[in-house]
């Protein structure tokens, strides 16, 4: 059994599986990881691309958390890391994350945002982003979620929905009456969203939509509104 599987659900990928796998190969541990790239595509055209040997590739169903559920079922490490394509973990993340593991009462976590850019308005969101997740303990996706693979199995994993799948996630684990931690060493993902949408339009957008699921909205109908 591996300490730990990375798991990365992928739509289009093409441009940036191989620099992503490889990032993750130079990861600095003494304990023991394992990599899976889940293809939502039909056409498994970021499996075809990717490059890298003594990986699992596994063509799932369309949506992330799906996708991430395959990967789960397929999954040989005790702990599962939920890590977007555009999002590069420290190099000492696979460490951080046993580390925080080998407490019985902590079941998993999440990592501070970091954003790929030196923009200014970038250091505001990750600021904001820090203190909602602490107050909440509820991380989003994008901070490279773990959690323990029995606890993940005895929660009913992901729920296969549209969107939203990982505050959903997070916030069973909460009203489970289970403890996360935060590692404060940040994850840097890509500002691509942000830069294709407008840092403005999609800070506000997300704002919205999250609260609104937290109300009850249904996350079918919020997608309509996040492309």
């Amino acid at each position: 059994m591996k300490d730990i599987s990375i798991i990365i659900p992928v739509i289009d990928e093409v441009a940036m599986i191989n620099q992503t796998l490889q990032r993750l190969r130079n990861l600095k541990t003494s304990g023991s990881y394992e990599i899976i790239i889940v293809d939502g595509n039909p056409l498994e055209n970021t499996l075809r691309a990717a490059t890298e040997t003594g990986i699992k590739k596994i063509k799932g169903p369309l949506g992330r958390g799906a996708q991430m559920n395959a990967g789960a079922r397929a999954a040989s490490g005790r702990i599962l890391l939920f890590l977007h394509v555009d999002t590069c973990l420290p190099d000492n993340a696979v460490d951080c994350i046993i580390s925080v593991c080998g407490s019985d009462r902590i079941v998993g976590g999440a990592f501070d945002l970091g954003i790929d850019s030196p923009k200014p308005a970038y250091r505001v969101i990750e600021k904001i982003a820090s203190i909602r997740s602490r107050l909440t303990r509820i991380p989003y996706g994008d901070q490279a979620i773990f959690i323990k693979k029995k606890v993940f199995a005895a929660i009913g994993g992901f729920g296969e929905i549209p969107i939203m799948e990982d505050i959903d996630l997070m916030r069973r684990t909460k009203q489970a009456g289970h403890k996360i931690r935060f590692i404060p060493e940040p994850v840097k993902t890509s500002p691509r969203r942000w830069e294709k949408e407008g840092i403005i339009y999609c800070t506000i957008r997300n704002i919205i939509l999250s609260t609104l699921f937290y109300l009850g909205v249904s996350p079918n109908f919020l997608k309509k509104f996040y492309k």
